[in-house]
């Protein structure tokens, strides 16, 4: 299963972490230097929520954000109770 989210599009993209030495200049020094550059990933947050999909409830994989923005509907809330037995009354 790949890591998007199904109503933002969110998904794992690549990057580079920057190594540096040194003390700014506005600090006083000479200045920041790259020591190195490496490869890095940046992951979407991804949930998997209950939600009504096409009038199903179904398990889905959605981004943080779009559950912030309302972009997922949560079903309702189930209100069953075993039924009480009868009380007899002399």
């Amino acid at each position: 299963m790949a890591r998007v989210c199904r109503f933002t599009g969110k998904r794992t993209i690549s990057g580079s972490s920057i190594s540096r030495r040194g003390k700014a200049k506005y600090l006083g020094g000479v200045g920041r230097k790259v020591t190195g550059i490496s490869k890095r990933k940046f992951k979407a947050n991804i949930q998997k929520v209950r939600a009504v999909v096409d009038g199903h409830v179904t398990r889905i994989r959605v981004s943080a954000k779009a559950i912030r923005m309302g972009l997922v509907t949560k079903p309702v809330k189930r209100d069953w109770k075993p039924p009480q037995p009868a009380e007899e009354t002399a």
